[in-house]
């Protein structure tokens, strides 16, 4: 197992501490990523099963993603920033920015998901897998 993924909002009023090792690191381009993230898509590091420690007061709010998943995204009640989500109908699961990341070079990612709603000015790696959708379960 690697050594905890730490991070936070930017005014560091909400933390989080995750011990596990990610399942997923992801470039998600669904609109509602664009519009949480104020860019092309949102970068995001997921864990199943890990040991997630919460500091501070997030404020979250709930959506239901293209594939009906119902998702509650944290942010910060202070500063604003995205911070991390969870599925509530899959508890094991958590994700966080990889922006939050007190080490954003920790953050690679292996695959591109919604690339139908891609903006055309939206840049990602062109060497990494991209899922029209999300990818399908193995």
């Amino acid at each position: 197992m690697s050594k905890s993924f730490r991070g936070g909002c930017a005014c560091e009023a909400v933390r989080y501490e995750v011990v596990g090792d990610p399942v997923a690191m992801v470039d998600c381009q669904c609109r509602q990523c664009q519009r949480e993230s104020g860019t092309g898509h949102a970068s995001h590091v997921v864990f199943a099963g890990a040991e997630v420690q919460i500091f501070g007061d997030a404020r979250t709010w709930d959506l239901v993603g293209d594939g009906g998943t119902r998702k509650r995204r944290a942010f910060c009640p202070t500063c604003g920033s995205p911070v991390f989500m969870t599925i509530p109908d899959v508890p094991e699961i958590f994700t966080v920015r990889a922006s939050s990341l007190d080490e954003p070079e920790r953050y690679a990612p292996q695959f591109v998901t919604w690339t139908k709603a891609a903006q055309p000015w939206d840049c990602v790696d062109p060497a990494l897998t991209k899922f029209e959708g999300m990818p399908p379960s193995s």
